[in-house]
């Protein structure tokens, strides 16, 4: 037994010291790589930029929770200068009703914050998203006269934070606004449109906060491909002023203008010649026959219904302005020179009439008077009334009188006939001669003039004259 006791010391001592051995090899081992590595390299690596350390955190590189980022920088002391710049990445739409537009741009603010510097040996910026955007101080620019507006969230926040060694921070996210634009629609559709988007300080006055344009007319930049339907982007401009309110103070507000010009192209096709045709067509009713009443009358009222359809369409894209446009004056004055056809001919056919019954009430008088016998006129000029000489109403009457028995008078009582109707007499029995040379006229020429007004014939030069005058005025006006 006391040697079997032995033995297990002897062997556990064995053991232990065996142990003891491997583990100071092994610590000898790592420690002479180590400083072998260190030797090797201590001559060609650089020192670690601590921007682009993985183990330090942003807080406690930004010291953000050292500082107190509800109040601006330089607290209490001059007003803090902040740049803008933009990019106008696309102009939307324009709407004439509701007197606003719709722009994408990429707003962009510069200013320094010493709280945020941080030390950096390659002087080398950090970007972050707008996740830090909310734990530090940014300037509170909002834009002047915006109906809505958003910051695009797809498939993130589109929100940059850059920030410098230094303490400089650029601040850039992209941004849809709807604005107001005060249109002037008097020289619609020749109008040009200036509009404007204003940017200004919501809380800092101009005491505490200065917002300027970075690089003056540089800072705003557009997209060449911009283009609209209905309107051409002549220019881009910037301009800056203060602001006052009275219970506030004052505001540095700046200011993105552009100008638009309408293309006219579209209304031409649409309004201005539509209307002219409709104009030339209430012309064609005056070489109608004035007896063929339902083509002259439909043709009018069909003219002017027209008309009120081309006005009522172009008020209802237009917003309820409360003074005259440059198309409603070229419209309505349309629309009175085809009211006036219809009213001309309403004057032909009352003076016609006036004239027939005239000439009825004259006829009855005659027969009252017993016109002498109309036997005694010779064939030839009895034909030449029958082919269209004379009007419908002479033919008339003179047949009228043919139809009468012949009655042989005395002597004495042909010189009691009354003067007048001799008169009547000798103008139905025209000579010969006159009466062969109104028979080589053609019967249309004939029936155009027997049947056509003076009324109308004047008016086939008035109403195009008038018309043309008035657009050279009109074009040479608003063009």
């Amino acid at each position: 037994m006391p040697y079997l006791s032995g033995a297990a010391v002897l062997l556990l001592c064995m053991f232990v010291s065996g142990e003891c051995w491997k583990h100071g090899h092994r610590v000898r081992r790592w420690t002479g790589t180590a400083d072998t590595q260190k030797h090797s390299t201590s001559v060609v690596k650089k020192p670690p930029d601590v921007t682009k350390s993985r183990k330090t955190k942003t807080d406690q590189l930004l010291k953000v929770d050292d500082h107190d980022f509800t109040m601006r920088p330089a607290f209490g002391g001059p007003a803090i200068p902040v740049g803008v710049d933009v990019q106008v990445e696309s102009l939307d739409s324009i709407s004439e009703v509701d007197m606003d537009f719709t722009m994408t741009l990429y707003l962009r603010h510069y200013w320094k914050d010493e709280r945020l510097s941080f030390s950096s040996s390659t002087n080398k910026s950090m970007t972050f998203d707008g996740r830090l955007v909310k734990k530090i101080w940014v300037p509170d620019v909002f834009f002047v006269h915006s109906k809505r507006s958003f910051i695009h969230d797809t498939t993130t926040d589109n929100i940059m934070l850059r920030v410098f060694p230094d303490g400089h921070v650029l601040y850039s996210l992209r941004v849809t606004v709807t604005a107001a634009c005060n249109m002037d629609f008097s020289r619609f559709p020749l109008d040009s449109q200036t509009c404007s988007l204003e940017l200004e300080s919501y809380a800092y006055t101009d005491e505490d906060l200065m917002l300027y344009w970075k690089s003056g007319d540089e800072s705003l930049s557009t997209d060449d491909r911009i283009s609209l339907s209905q309107f051409l982007i002549q220019k881009f401009h910037t301009t800056s002023r203060l602001a006052f309110y009275s219970s506030t103070g004052w505001y540095n507000r700046l200011y993105i203008n552009f100008t638009l010009r309408r293309h006219i192209f579209f209304f031409l096709l649409q309004t201005y010649f539509p209307a002219t045709l409709m104009v030339m067509l209430s012309w064609v009713s005056f070489w109608i026959d004035r007896r063929a009443v339902p083509a002259r009358v439909s043709l009018g009222i069909t003219t002017v219904l027209t008309m009120s359809t081309i006005i009522t369409g172009v008020n209802a894209s237009m917003p309820r302005v409360s003074y005259i446009k440059a198309v409603d004056i070229y419209l309505w004055v349309s629309f009175v020179f085809v009211f006036l056809s219809v009213l001309e001919y309403a004057a032909v056919n009352y003076l016609s009439t006036v004239q027939d019954r005239r000439e009825r009430k004259m006829r009855e008088r005659a027969r009252s008077q017993s016109l002498p016998c109309t036997c005694s006129i010779s064939q030839t000029r009895t034909m030449t009334m029958m082919d269209g000489t004379y009007s419908e109403a002479d033919t008339n009457s003179l047949a009228g009188y043919t139809e009468e028995p012949i009655m042989q008078e005395e002597p004495d009582e042909k010189n009691q006939v009354p003067e007048k109707s001799e008169h009547m007499v000798v103008h139905l029995s025209m000579s010969s001669e006159s009466a062969g040379i109104k028979k080589r006229k053609s019967l249309r020429a004939l029936s155009i003039i027997q049947n056509t007004h003076a009324i109308d014939k004047y008016s086939r030069m008035i109403f195009p004259g008038s018309y043309i005058f008035f657009n050279l005025i009109y074009w040479s006006v608003y063009c």
